[in-house]
């Protein structure tokens, strides 16, 4: 009894371990389950003009920070004969070109290409307990604001809230004195900050830049984050929604200029964006290349990934020969002489697997039942059928050719040994139990071998058996769970047929 709760806990361990593994490399090295699945990418480059004047120019452009909604892919910069460097310290990154010497215009590049993620909540927070800006306004604009500021407060609980009910009074069609008043001297944006402000809650305006598809020279868009909760939310100052719009990426925030330009003059900076499809699996190793390439085989030199792509395909088709001997009872010659064959296949054609297959078989038989006649040791015997495989594989790789047909590419890659192992036991099976258990055995193993080939050669078998090895720890265990069956085969009940027909 301790044994088979000793077996079952470990086909549990290997189950759950396989799938929490995957699960992990899945949520969060973001490596796609399915083979083929593409995300969309926003590329957006900031292009920067300016004159310098013969001087050392130093040029610094503030960066997005974990803009919320959006998580970075990758970045570079093309600036010829300048310096580049990223800046990163308490106050975010920013972006750095230099250049001892140069005059006239110059025009500065850079690329960043972002992801849309729903994870990324929010921006990073640089100070955990920000104050309320102070806001100055003359005599009759006080007044205004105080009264905005009381009706909003009555009809409000929360900061964001209040903030809603700011933005509904700013934006009515008809709004009230004290609105039309303030709203003749600012811009709503900029409004409903300091009215915000004025209530001593913190809020500040950032700046966003709206995604949209092949749109070039786009500038940037103020928007109001409040701080509540212990981060900032931004608010649409339209609407009063919490959160940004699903095209709006936070580049800049207050308190840092977006460009300084350091022995220039006349500096502007645009946008424009580009939408992508790309493949899910290179946007991971853009991503998460180090930890990617530790926790997998990508490290590895590109032919010994090449060898492992087909070697780990193995254990599935050792999980299929297993189901269909045991719990099928398929009868094959030899226990994985399937799997050897279905290897083979998925270098070649099916087809022209086959048929190279069979004829080397059907020819070794007949060669092997001359060489019955010779009483040779089984020794010799083998070698000697060893040698005439590999004459077979050329003579038909000849002939092949010729016809038009690339057999030998296919007979290359046959384990020959094993063939020779194979049709020595074929034979011995011939003489002591018949021709008829030779055929069954045979089409079994080429069936099996079939069914392998079909299964290894799935493109999601593929994929899942390379990027995810912990796969093969399941693999293990329903090879260990079916390792302990030992009831009837399913090829067996035809025998119950007459119990049957006696009812």
């Amino acid at each position: 009894m301790n044994s088979k709760i000793t077996f079952y806990l470990l086909i549990a361990g290997l189950i759950i371990s396989g799938l929490c593994l995957a699960w992990h490399r899945h949520a969060y090295l973001k490596v796609p389950f399915i083979p083929g699945t593409e995300k969309s990418v926003w590329l957006v480059e900031a292009r920067i003009d300016f004159t310098a004047s013969a001087n050392p120019v130093r040029v610094s452009l503030d960066l997005p920070d974990h803009p919320p909604g959006f998580r970075q892919v990758s970045e570079q910069a093309a600036s010829t004969g300048y310096g580049f460097s990223i800046l990163e310290n308490a106050e975010g990154r920013r972006a750095e070109w230099t250049k001892r010497n140069t005059k006239g215009r110059q025009t500065i590049y850079y690329k960043i290409q972002m992801i849309e993620d729903p994870d990324e909540k929010s921006s990073k927070i640089i100070n955990k307990n920000p104050k309320a800006q102070k806001v100055y306004w003359d005599l009759l604009q006080t007044v205004a604001a105080h009264q905005i500021i009381d009706q909003a407060y009555e009809k409000s609980s929360t900061p964001a809230s209040f903030a809603r009910e700011l933005s509904r009074i700013l934006t009515s069609p008809e709004p009230d004195q004290n609105a039309s008043l303030l709203l003749s001297e600012y811009n709503i944006v900029h409004l409903l900050m300091r009215l915000i402000n004025h209530a001593g809650i913190p809020a500040r305006i950032s700046m966003g830049l709206e995604l949209e598809d092949a749109r070039r020279y786009q500038p940037l868009k103020p928007v109001i984050e409040i701080f509540q909760e212990n981060q900032w939310t931004a608010i649409d100052p339209k609407t009063g929604i919490l959160g940004l719009p699903d095209n709006i990426l936070l580049w800049h925030r207050e308190g840092r200029s977006i460009l300084d330009v350091t022995g220039g003059k006349d500096s502007e900076i645009r946008f424009s964006m580009l939408k992508q499809t790309l493949p899910a699996m290179d946007l991971a190793r853009l991503q998460f290349n180090d930890r990617i390439s530790r926790l997998n085989l990508y490290s590895l030199p590109i032919e010994e990934q090449s060898v492992f792509k087909l070697l780990l395909l193995l254990p599935v088709g050792a999980l299929i020969v297993t189901f269909m001997r045991i719990i099928i009872g398929i009868r094959t010659s030899g226990t994985f002489m399937p799997v050897l064959i279905a290897l083979s296949f998925l270098q070649t054609q099916l087809i022209q697997g086959i048929t190279a297959f069979v004829s080397i078989v059907v020819l070794g038989l007949m060669l092997r039942g001359y060489l019955s006649k010779l009483n040779l040791l089984m020794v010799a015997r083998i070698s000697t059928l060893i040698v005439l495989v590999i004459f077979l594989t050329s003579v038909i790789s000849v002939i092949g050719y010729e016809l038009g047909f690339q057999l030998g590419l296919t007979l290359t890659f046959f384990p020959m040994i094993i063939i020779a192992w194979t049709i020595e036991r074929m034979s011995i099976l011939w003489e002591e139990e018949g021709s008829r258990e030779v055929f069954i055995q045979g089409l079994g193993s080429l069936c099996v071998a079939i069914i392998a080939y079909v299964c290894m050669n799935m493109d999601i078998i593929r994929h899942l058996t390379f990027n995810f090895p912990e796969i093969h720890l399941i693999i293990l265990a329903f090879i260990l769970m079916m390792g302990q069956y030992t009831g009837y085969k399913l090829t067996e009940l035809h025998r119950f047929g007459v119990i049957k027909k006696d009812f």
